[in-house]
């Protein structure tokens, strides 16, 4: 029988992250994630890893690109400013095909904010915070258990696709504990074969200096690769939509406090269903969509409940496409939705 034990978030994460053959963990200390650094300085030498707390997010950016150029399970974690200064580097990763696997724990904001829960880092996430036509893949968990799973499929995807995979979790999934069933440690060893390139050179780079003949090519490569993704990478989760004649929309910690609403709004006679966008890069568009045809059919609408504003609600318009109406609620600066809110807003709506 599998062990269940109590972990917190960030160190369920972490020893996650050690169980898919990571092996190298740069990072720089920001709250609420810095359970994780303290956990990987334990934890790496006792599997024969290296952990370097570099001086910036910027160096560890960088230096998760040179780990990850030699084919190793490499990582970094930060909390959303210390992300914002590894832009760049992401948009490297990318432009690189590079596998690398990041963590962002997300804080109010912004600027420095707060240390509290938020979302407000979405559209930085999906949308491409650094320059260039790039894409990330972009997890997201709303448990203890999905953030142990995700965080072993971030690193399957990110060698499949030989891309950048981040993984987003509010500060308060970060701090919570709960019961988890952790898996075997995999014996994965760096992938080489791809970097010695068959016998070839394998030059690493993402610099072309030629527009038409380069980097035009390179850009149709990758796009190629994103579409693939887009096809293959879909996921999501449908809770009480069968008959539902609204719905919500939302991920993370506030797609738990819908849950909650969701079964009690029912014992009131109110068909609500939760559509949870576990991928919001791909997002899943064409299954939101036809969810949407549903609840039209119903004269229902599409509720969006987010801790930012208006930044998934963005995509849920672009996947509805008009048929039905969406509303929105928010939280914004660190602040935790309650399920008499949540439920006190379909009432109100409702009148």
């Amino acid at each position: 029988m599998e062990k269940v034990q109590l972990l917190k978030g960030n160190e369920a994460l972490a020893e996650a992250a050690v169980r898919a053959g990571c092996r190298y963990y740069f990072g720089y200390p920001i709250t609420p994630q810095n359970e994780i650094p303290a956990y990987m300085s334990k934890r790496l030498p006792e599997v024969g890893g290296v952990f370097i707390q570099a001086e910036s997010e910027t160096a560890s950016i960088n230096m998760v690109y040179g780990a990850c150029s030699c084919g190793a399970r490499a990582m970094t974690s930060s909390s959303s400013p210390g992300i914002s200064l590894m832009q760049e580097g992401l948009s490297y990763l990318a432009g690189a095909d590079l596998p690398a696997v990041v963590i962002n724990v997300m804080r109010g904001g912004p600027g420095l904010g707060n240390i509290s829960p938020s979302q407000a880092d979405y559209l930085q996430s999906v949308k491409g915070g650094g320059h260039g036509d790039y894409n990330l893949i972009v997890l997201a968990p709303y448990s203890v258990q999905e953030i142990v799973d995700l965080t072993i499929k971030c690193f399957d995807l990110a060698f499949k696709y030989r891309n950048p995979v981040m993984l987003i979790a509010d500060g308060m999934l970060g701090q919570m504990s709960e019961p988890v069933v952790l898996p075997k440690m995999i014996d994965v060893k760096d992938d080489l074969d791809w970097v010695v390139g068959n016998g070839n050179h394998a030059i690493i780079h993402s610099l072309y200096l030629n527009p038409e003949d380069m980097l035009e090519i390179h850009n149709a490569k990758l796009q190629k690769k994103y579409e693939a993704i887009k096809n293959e990478c879909i996921e999501f989760e449908k809770y009480l939509c069968d008959d539902a004649t609204s719905i919500f929309v939302s991920y993370g910690t506030p797609a738990r406090v819908c849950k909650a609403a969701i079964d009690e709004l029912r014992e009131k006679g109110i068909k609500v269903g939760l559509f949870r966008p576990i991928s919001l890069w791909p997002f899943p568009e064409k299954e939101l969509n036809e969810l949407a045809s549903q609840v039209a059919n119903h004269s229902g609408k599409v509720i969006v409940v987010e801790m930012a504003k208006n930044q998934l609600e963005q995509d849920v318009k672009l996947a509805v496409n008009g048929k039905c109406e969406i509303v929105a609620l928010n939280k914004l600066g660190g602040a935790i939705f309650n399920e008499t809110e949540i439920i006190d807003f379909v009432l109100k709506d409702r009148k």
